[in-house]
């Protein structure tokens, strides 16, 4: 059986390999013994603490297969960025140029500095292995978070962000970054991208310039990168666009790839999610549904085809789903169509 869980402290190994893998441009996990361990231990504090309201907790989670215990990817939720340290954007705006006496009237692109998403929730640390990428297991490690968000609302921000990786090539050089590593730095693109994912991220505030850059100065290369996804990146963002996610101008500082965003009311896994009483039986096949158990420490989800008895508040689930959910007859499950 495929199910979502908490990372453990156990996970540690497939954790490590998973950042391997990940490759440059995946600053969340960084490959780093110490902060890997680290994001581990936070996040198993952070499905034991009491919350009210969010702060500056974290949710790790990884994709297992029950059968083999084979860890085949991750994925995370951030409660509230930027309370800790600075969580830095460039927004693309404009300025207008104008004089009616010369008769000029000119429209320029700037990207300005800013933290405008400080205390937004984040989804992030999504990384689905080569080889598991098949069946619903990529809509399950992303979508899983909308039944989260809505079951544990007030651990989260009513503002969803989700950060997508920007082009790069091969050897993980950013076109944007080269730009502006010839002008205001001089580290190339891995290396900043693995100081900010280690938490060095002094060196932006010291070095990142503070006025308004005018794109029409920046080379054509990084121009045209300006907002545009990873190839690899490109079906996440296209599932967040299907769920009401759009993208608001906020590029990354690194790689300028988009920042999508949409409130947690109008997430559509989430607002038409609903919650059923377990019942255990036959199963009949029918559509795809995510489904969720409604406990934090003990969180469990994964997908399967069944049908719904719309006239019932019951879901249905075999003997072996319900062990996998650690749920029992009488018990509460959230679940979504796919």
């Amino acid at each position: 059986m495929i199910v979502i869980r908490p990372i453990r402290a156990d996970d540690y190994a497939s954790l490590y390999d998973i950042a391997v893998e990940s490759g440059h441009g995946f600053t969340s996990l960084p490959v780093n013994d110490e902060l890997l361990m680290r994001k581990i231990n936070r996040s198993e504090r952070s499905f034991q603490k009491t919350v009210t309201s969010p702060g500056d907790e974290g949710y790790l989670f990884v994709l297992e297969d029950t059968t083999s215990g084979l860890v085949m990817g991750t994925s995370a939720l951030e409660a509230a960025v930027g309370l800790d340290d600075a969580f830095y954007h460039y927004h693309l705006g404009k300025v207008v140029h104008s004089s009616r006496s010369l008769n000029v009237y000119k429209t320029v692109d700037i990207l300005t500095l800013c933290n405008d998403y400080t205390g937004a929730s984040e989804l992030c640390t999504l990384f689905l292995r080569e080889a598991c990428r098949q069946k619903n297991n990529g809509k399950l490690l992303s979508k899983f978070r909308f039944l989260f968000l809505k079951e544990f609302s007030e651990r989260f921000s009513d503002r969803i962000i989700a950060e997508m990786r920007g082009v790069s090539d091969e050897n993980g050089n950013s076109p944007f970054w080269q730009w502006l590593q010839e002008h205001f730095f001089s580290v190339d693109f891995p290396t900043a991208d693995y100081l900010t994912g280690i938490g060095q991220k002094v060196f932006i505030a010291e070095l990142m310039p503070k006025y308004p850059i005018y794109v029409s100065l920046l080379s054509k290369e990084a121009q045209a990168v300006i907002g545009q996804v990873h190839g690899k990146t490109r079906p996440a963002i296209s599932l967040l666009q299907s769920e009401g996610f759009s993208h608001r101008g906020y590029v990354d500082i690194f790689d300028a790839g988009p920042t999508v965003e949409a409130n947690l009311e109008h997430i559509r896994s989430a607002r038409y999610s609903e919650k059923r009483q377990v019942r255990i039986g036959d199963v009949k096949p029918g559509h795809a549904y995510l489904v969720c158990n409604t406990q934090l420490q003990n969180f469990r989800a994964t997908w399967l085809e069944m049908q719904i008895d719309e006239d019932s508040d019951e879901v249905v689930l075999s003997a072996e789903c319900a062990e996998g959910l650690l749920v029992e007859a009488g018990d509460w499950v959230r679940l979504t169509r796919i």
